[in-house]
């Protein structure tokens, strides 16, 4: 009975499985509606509210969603270009995808996978595309209607008003400016001076800020005219194109400044680090320097007279140094044009500039060949006077008539240079004049004369005592020369005028005449060269002697008659 029972079942089971297997193998196959609906979900392509067809495939890594919205956005840019009406949407076949072209514009691309759940091929899928979007963009261009116009003709209307009134603003206002600055002279605006010295003048400051605010007028207008121009142009779709040009020039030229700007942020950084150091590193050698002229720092075989001439070659050398390290920083200094204007400005400079590199070579050699300091009288070539100042390029003397002569360093190392200052520190500058006495006139007696005119004379020292030197024997005369010390270089012509006044008071007053210029007279029943108020007042003039053939003749009474033949 258990036997009979488990047979049953089992034949029970067999049928069961027979029946699912006859049912499965029966099943129908699905329909093409169930196949399309088993298709990935697509994204549509939407223009102006209208959805023109779906996309289904992946293009790339752009998503259908991704491929959709640039198309969208395409077809907007096509509408809105008045030239678009000329370009017919054309369907042309590649290998494996159909690419639908707007004149040079590939507005999209067609794949099979976009095709297959239409049921149709690629080829009639994308022909269907083009006349879709032709007609979307027709359609889209019929939308500029005689109302649009109006109210474009309007806001354009409107801009020009707004134009004009700001341009008759300016042209009542930026007058009224001027006039006001005119009105500011010598009241609001004064002249700007550094103590004495006038920089600018109240007329200069206002010329200045009235061609300032008439810069801004002109500036602003130009704005003002550009703004107006790609907003009118902008309202009309015939124009958009013209306007989307002139902003994206302007814009372009802004975004290229401000990104050139950007790039060279870190040089300008870099620039002033090395601005910054060179500055201290020059504060730091000026007050080294200030030290050594003061003599609070001392070197040996170092002069502090060396210290600011010596300050300035070695700062000038540091701001070289600090130039070399700032070029390659400096925008375009890398590009071919911006080293070629380089090379030829310094050739120009070379080329010019050989007598002033000859000049400070001297300079530095007057430096520290120390013939001579500031205030020092000196002898260079012709011209004598006072030293006011010396540089690298030029030595400037003050003659004694105050004449300011300007003399290359180059000449001053070249010439013949006399320091009449150099010794009179210390030794004394020894001032010499020469005068001619008759022979009968004894030579120490001249010699007192000279010695006691000498020490009437200002400025002449004491000691060294002056002396007398007879310098030569002439015909008719000697000649005795009176040197005197002097510690006053600077006052040499003065000192030398009066001591020629107490010769000539001192001979005067001795009866002794002095014969140079020299000239030839007979003594005899002549009258005396001394002037009248150094001799007697009894004095009159010897008349005429003679004596027999053979004689002597008589003995002169005095010295002022001594001088037979001169």
């Amino acid at each position: 009975m258990a036997v009979k029972q488990i047979a049953i079942f089992l034949l029970l089971v067999s049928m069961l499985a027979t029946g699912s297997l006859l049912a499965e193998t029966q099943k129908p196959a699905p329909t093409s509606s169930q196949a399309v609906s088993a298709q990935p979900p697509g994204a549509p392509v939407i223009f102006e509210g209208e959805t023109l067809f779906v996309l289904y495939d992946k293009l790339g890594p752009f998503t259908p969603q991704e491929r959709t919205q640039a198309i969208a956005e395409r077809l907007a840019r096509l509408a809105k270009d008045p030239f678009a009406r000329i370009y017919p949407v054309t369907a042309v076949d590649r290998e494996t995808t159909s690419e639908l072209v707007y004149g040079e514009t590939v507005v999209m691309t067609v794949t099979d996978r976009d095709a297959q759940p239409t049921g149709k091929s690629r080829q009639e899928v994308a022909a269907e595309y083009a006349q879709k979007i032709q007609a979307a963009l027709a359609k889209s261009r019929e939308q500029v209607t005689s109302r649009a116009l109006i109210i474009d003709v309007a806001l354009a209307l409107l801009d020009t008003a707004i134009l004009v009134i700001l341009l008759v603003l300016f042209g009542k206002t930026f007058p009224k400016l001027y006039a006001k600055i005119d009105t500011w002279r010598g009241t609001v605006i004064h002249p700007i001076k550094i103590q004495r010295v006038e920089l600018f003048t109240a007329d200069q400051i206002a010329s200045t800020l009235t061609a300032a605010a008439r810069a801004i007028r002109f500036g602003v207008t130009l704005v003002l005219l550009y703004v107006y121009l790609t907003t009118v142009l902008g309202i009309f779709p015939w124009t958009r194109g013209i306007s989307a040009l002139l902003f994206g020039a302007v814009l372009s030229t802004v975004r290229a400044i401000g990104e050139a700007f950007a790039a060279y942020v870190p040089n300008i950084v870099s620039i002033a680090v090395i601005v910054v150091v060179t500055r201290y590193i020059i504060k730091l050698i000026h007050l080294v320097f200030d030290g050594i002229e003061r003599g609070a720092i001392t070197f040996a075989g170092f002069h502090r007279e060396w210290a600011t001439p010596t300050y300035k070659i070695v700062r000038f050398l540091v701001i070289v140094f600090a130039a070399i390290a700032i070029f390659p920083y400096i925008p375009g200094s890398q590009s071919d044009g911006f080293r070629g204007i380089s090379v030829f400005l310094g050739l120009l400079i070379s080329l010019g500039s050989a007598a002033t590199v000859g000049n400070v070579a001297a300079g530095v050699i007057l430096t520290y060949m120390r013939p001579f300091r500031v205030s020092d009288r000196v002898k260079i070539a012709d011209t004598t006077g006072d030293v006011m100042e010396k540089t690298l390029l030029v030595t400037r003397v003050r003659t004694i008539k105050n004449v300011d002569v300007t003399i290359p360093n180059a000449m001053v190392l070249g010439s013949h240079l006399i320091n009449f200052s150099s010794c009179a520190r210390e030794q004394g500058l020894i001032l010499h004049t020469s005068v001619t006495i008759s022979y009968n006139a004894p030579w120490r007696t001249v010699h007192e004369l000279l010695i006691a005119a000498a020490r009437a004379t200002a400025h002449i020292l004491k000691n060294p005592e002056p002396f007398v030197l007879q310098t030569s024997l002439n015909d008719f005369y000697v000649t005795y020369e009176i040197n005197a010390y002097t510690d006053q270089p600077n006052l040499m012509v003065t000192t030398y005028a009066e001591l020629h006044q107490h010769i000539q008071d001192k001979f005067n007053e001795a009866g002794v005449e002095i014969m140079s210029p020299h000239y030839t007279q007979l003594r005899d029943g002549n009258r005396t060269a001394i002037p009248d108020q150094y001799l007697p007042k009894t004095y009159q003039a010897p008349g005429l002697r003679i004596w027999p053939l053979g004689s002597s003749p008589p003995h002169p009474e005095s010295p002022s008659s001594g001088g037979s033949n001169s």
